[in-house]
């Protein structure tokens, strides 16, 4: 035998060790080859080959794979991911605004009451929403993406098996609480895994638990779960207050709401734009729901839902101003389009105050049919510091995921400026991070930030916080600075962004993805 055969043969061996490793790890998450195919995009074939040897494969897609199964079988390398970005360049360009992902984590919930066929248009693809779809999976839901992985179908069973419920993902997304809505309409008694998500400070669940009792909802936090128990439903009309105007707890409420007979008028309620999506999607299925867009809601149960409907997932406000902030804090004239206008006008406002220049267009429709976009170019303007404090407020007050934002774009402007995080007591102190970049950013206790500006930004070397919106500011403030910064264990990210490196590298940003 020649060398060169022997290195052959030596060659397919590993690809066959390798490829059994692979399929060993996929079987062990209890997944097919076209599931896990939908998970990397690409085809069921390719990862047929794969599994069997037959299919050169590189260490980025190795990692990826192994990345996709959670599993430290295929893991070669560390499992984190670094960006490298060149900042200190102008952006140009057209860029549209994504689906958003809090819209579509709380309709892939909702789906769990209706018992036709729910196919959901342009939904995200972020971790995130892989998670609550591999949850849903795992107690018996069926749950098929499009071939372009843009579109899901779902389809519940009569029956949810939920003793099958994948804790360990579970308990890694906090969106997992949003399944005590549509489960209390669907069964006298279940447990669920307690919820995870961003390392934000003391989250309590209790509001969900104040608004989720008149429909006779009992939770006892116990093993690390919430054993739940629920008195059958007496289709009497209800009338619900809520302790707290939060997005969740008001979507859990309606979520509720929806399968139990008589009205349900829930005060306090969120008008914003995710609780808004879940109504039209309710609507769809039947449930008429009053007042949407206003705290008021009243939402008129039905105790069967079965009905084959298609919603297109409207665009994310949130993206909208991190794509907008990537524009301003380089100087540079980009549109960004399909931004969901009436959650923004409070953020433009502000700006314009602050004295940015930009261009929208006349209000057109979502695929929807019910949110107004408008196209918005942002141009190079000289900016100052707001004289009032930027705070957050309730829909329809600036959101309280973009308030972030607004410190790295208050660093590139004239003067001094509080911005007040009242909500979250431990997110202002992941923006101080800015710091290491150059801007002058002073934590004056858990809820305030002092920001001087302008900042003359410099590149550094900073870990990534473990919290979404602050990890996405300190990489924008990557792309003002001067010179080469590393965000390193950038994994949160993809929590919440469908591939934002590449869509900003389409605008011009120099930035790329290694591993050490």
């Amino acid at each position: 035998m020649t060398a060169t055969t022997e290195l052959a043969t030596e060659h397919s061996e590993n690809l066959s060790r390798i490829g059994a490793l692979i399929r060993s790890a996929r079987q062990h998450q209890g997944l097919t080859q076209t599931q896990l195919a939908e998970r990397l995009g690409t085809s069921q074939s390719a990862i047929h080959r794969v599994e069997q040897g037959g299919q050169n494969i590189t260490l980025d897609m190795i990692t990826r794979i192994s990345e996709a199964l959670d599993s430290e079988l295929v893991t070669i390398g560390p499992r984190h991911s670094h960006l490298r970005v060149e900042g200190g360049h102008q952006l140009s360009g057209r860029i549209e605004v994504n689906s958003s992902k809090n819209a579509a984590v709380a309709l892939l919930c909702a789906a769990l009451l209706n018992r036709g066929t729910t196919r959901l248009r342009h939904v995200a693809r972020i971790v995130e929403v892989d998670r609550i779809v591999d949850v849903l999976r795992s107690i018996g839901v069926r749950a098929v993406w499009s071939t372009d992985g843009r579109d899901l179908e779902i389809n519940v069973p009569e029956r949810l098996d939920l003793a099958s419920i994948d804790v360990e993902t579970a308990r890694r997304t906090r969106s997992i609480i949003m399944f005590l809505g549509p489960l209390l309409g669907l069964e006298s008694t279940f447990d669920l895994p307690y919820a995870g998500g961003c390392d934000l400070g003391t989250r309590t669940v209790e509001p969900h638990l104040i608004a989720l009792r008149p429909f006779g909802l009992s939770v006892e936090t116990t093993g690390g779960l919430y054993r739940s128990s629920v008195t059958p439903d007496d289709g009497a009309d209800r009338s619900v207050v809520l302790t707290e105007r939060g997005d969740t707890v008001t979507e859990n409420a309606i979520m509720a709401a929806a399968r139990r007979g008589g009205i349900t008028t829930i005060r306090n309620a969120s008008p914003n734009y995710m609780v808004q999506d879940l109504c039209f999607f309710l609507e769809l299925l039947g449930v008429r729901i009053d007042g949407i867009g206003t705290t008021t809601l009243s939402v008129h149960g039905r105790t069967e839902i079965d009905a084959d409907v298609e919603y297109f997932v409207s665009e994310d406000p949130v993206e909208a101003m991190s794509l907008l902030t990537a524009g301003i804090v380089t100087g540079s004239e980009i549109t960004v389009a399909r931004v969901p206008i009436e959650f923004m006008e409070i953020e433009l406002a502000t700006l314009a105050e602050m004295g940015l220049r930009y261009e929208i267009t006349p209000e057109y429709l979502a695929h929807n049919g019910r949110t107004r976009l408008v196209d918005v170019t942002v141009l190079p303007s000289t900016l100052r510091a707001p004289i009032d404090k930027i705070h957050p407020m309730p829909f329809p007050g600036l959101n309280i995921d973009n308030l972030p934002f607004f410190a790295v774009i208050a660093a590139c402007a004239q003067g001094k400026t509080l911005i007040h995080d009242w909500v979250y007591e431990g997110r202002a102190i992941h923006l101080t991070d800015l710091t290491r970049l150059g801007a002058d950013v002073r934590l004056l206790d858990a809820h305030r930030l002092d920001v001087q500006g302008p900042t003359h930004w410099s590149g550094a070397e900073v870990s990534c916080p473990p919290a979404l919106r602050p990890a996405v500011v300190i990489l924008l403030g990557m792309l003002a600075a001067k010179g080469t910064s590393v965000l390193r264990n950038v994994d949160i990210i993809a929590r919440g962004y469908e591939q934002l490196q590449e869509r900003l590298v389409s605008l011009g940003a120099r930035i790329e993805t290694f591993r050490d």
